[in-house]
């Protein structure tokens, strides 16, 4: 089972999810839980199936303290790369909190400091400590559903699946249909890409 991080006051765990896509935003969690909240069943978001965590997310909206979904979307991630997208994102989603944590456990091995309040990165932390595996949760299922509601838009990239990583069949639809608006053009979107249009 996982830990809880044993200090006194508000701990926030922050996450986020769709690093490695061609498409689509970078999406970052961030939750306060309770003192004394335990579940046997919460770990990384991709050891998991849909419906645990479709049942993990249900029973965190209810049980947190303070949380916030936060998108940052392609242009942005183009303009500033992914790595400050994704910490862009996890900074809007503390900012969306309801409450000052008292300190940040970040998932990785990467961030930047926020408001002066006192963070630790954690590589694989989404597998160790109960906050950041629920951060995990939030970050995946907000941003699954965001794909999913992209595929009605654009059926042929098949993102109520591939959710816009790059999966052969993503990157053959591609090949067939070109990029979209929701694509991330300083990406390396083909392995031929510079004999891709765009």
């Amino acid at each position: 089972m996982l830990r809880r991080f044993e200090l006194p006051g508000h701990v926030a765990g922050t996450d986020e999810a769709g690093r490695g896509c061609l498409a689509g935003p970078v999406t970052a969690a961030s939750i306060v839980l309770p003192k004394d909240f335990e579940n046997e069943i919460l770990t990384d978001s991709k050891q998991l199936s849909v419906g645990k965590r479709e049942s993990l997310r249900n029973l965190l909206e209810k049980t947190a303290i303070s949380f916030s979904v936060q998108h940052v979307f392609q242009d942005e991630i183009d303009k500033i790369n992914i790595l400050n997208a994704s910490i862009s994102a996890m900074h809007k989603a503390l900012d969306n909190l309801t409450l000052l944590p008292d300190i940040i456990l970040v998932d990785g091995n990467r961030f930047k400091p926020y408001k002066s309040i006192a963070y630790e990165c954690i590589v694989k932390g989404d597998a160790k400590y109960l906050s950041i595996a629920a951060a995990s949760i939030l970050a995946k299922t907000y941003r699954d559903d965001y794909m999913t509601k992209l595929h009605d838009e654009y059926p042929m990239y098949n993102w109520n699946k591939n959710k816009g990583y790059p999966t052969l069949e993503h990157r053959r639809a591609i090949r067939e249909h070109g990029l979209t608006v929701h694509h991330r053009k300083s990406f390396r979107q083909l392995p031929e890409q510079l004999t891709l249009d765009i």
